[in-house]
Parts: structure tokens; C-alpha cells; sequence
């Protein structure tokens, strides 16, 4: 008969759940706090205009550029050598 030693790993996994969920909560308040110090900032026109030009110019380096699936494919590693 065979013995198989069997770990509960409930206890790691919820403990990373809960790091995890800690991580996701502080982020989010980061994010509310940047939203609301642009909205503050939006109000006075010298810096709301600086605010605008600094937001537009980091929606288009980041959302707006391309980036082809195979390159991505090759970065996560589904691929044993970087395409040509």
C-alpha cells in the first residue's frame, strides 16, 4: 500500500489571496487619490492645461501603440526563439 503525502495548501492559498486582495485594494486607493488630485488640479487653467497635455501624451505611448501578438507571444515565452 501506498502512503501519498497529500499538503492542504488552503492555508498558502489564502494567505496569497490575501495579499493579493491587499495589494489590489491599495492600489485602487492610489488610483482614486491620483483621479482626485487631477480633478483638483483640472480646476486651476495653467496647470489643468499641463495636466492635459501630460495625460493625452501618455494615452497615446501607452494605449495607442501597436504591438503585434507574435512579439508578445515571444516575450511570455510561447516561443523557444525571438522571431525575426
Amino acid at each position: 500500500m501506498n502512503n501519498y503525502h497529500l499538503e492542504n495548501e488552503q492555508d498558502y492559498l489564502a494567505a496569497k489571496f490575501h495579499i493579493s486582495d491587499s495589494h489590489i485594494k491599495q492600489a485602487s486607493h492610489l488610483a482614486f487619490l491620483k483621479i482626485q488630485s487631477w480633478k483638483f488640479a483640472l480646476r486651476t487653467p495653467t496647470i489643468g492645461q499641463r495636466y492635459r497635455e501630460e495625460a493625452q501624451e501618455l494615452i497615446n505611448k501607452s494605449f495607442c501603440s501597436f504591438v503585434p501578438n507574435s512579439f508578445i507571444l515571444s516575450e511570455e515565452g510561447y516561443y523557444f526563439s525571438p522571431l525575426n
